[in-house]
């Protein structure tokens, strides 16, 4: 089995890739973790991860500067139907649009846009950064990439920017910052994260170890 970790210039890559490596050697789970910004890397993988860190827009253009690359992810994403994992801004990037710092397209894969987050409470701070309780809609606990979390579970975020789903369905778990917010988001085989599993510690790396024994399908 082949994950790969699209590497477009979004910061994270290397932590991600470690994470992922951890799980499936605590899970006894076979699999190559590979960093690439080959488009055709993605045709040889059963699963796809795309990291983000930094503005929506920049995120979107360091993926578009990739020849072939987003031709790449619509086709074994919503084609071939393999198991993806967006992370924070990997996951913002499902959405129709971003509107940090200007108005840019996404791959519209989910309803919705990418707005800032406005506390009720003026004395919370934004960026919104640290851990913080995610909270699993009672539906979205079936999923198999949620096996094993639990709502009260603690998460780590770094954002100014979250999605707002047009389909209330799209949204698996959600995060209060004076205000609630999707944390995880899926539809179909898809799956995307607003915290970092990759620093979350022990609920970080049961829903990494999850993903890679995922089939795609959202039961």
């Amino acid at each position: 089995m082949k994950t790969v970790v699209i590497d477009y210039g979004s910061g994270n890559l290397r932590s991600a890739a470690k994470a992922l490596e951890r799980a499936a050697h605590e899970e006894g789970i076979e699999t190559d973790i590979a960093v690439t910004d080959d488009p055709a890397a993605l045709d040889a993988a059963d699963r796809v991860v795309l990291p983000g860190v930094g503005a929506f827009g920049d995120c979107a253009a360091g993926l578009c500067a990739l020849p072939g690359m987003i031709t790449a992810l619509e086709r074994n994403v919503r084609e071939y139907a393999k198991p993806f994992l967006g992370i924070c801004v990997g996951m913002q990037l499902m959405a129709d649009r971003g509107v940090e710092l200007g108005t840019y397209d996404g791959f519209g894969w989910l309803p919705g846009e990418v707005c800032p987050v406005e506390p009720s409470d003026p004395s919370l701070k934004i960026p919104h950064m640290g851990w913080n309780v995610i909270e699993l809609r009672p539906e979205a606990r079936s999923h198999p990439v949620l096996a094993g979390l639990t709502s009260g579970d603690h998460a780590y975020f770094v954002h100014s920017y979250a999605i707002v789903c047009t389909e209330p369905a799209d949204v698996l778990a959600t995060t209060d910052h004076g205000g609630a917010f999707a944390a995880i988001v899926g539809r179909d085989n898809m799956i995307g994260t607003q915290f970092h599993p990759e620093k979350s510690q022990v609920a970080g790396l049961r829903l990494l170890a999850n993903f890679l024994k995922w089939d795609g399908k959202a039961r």
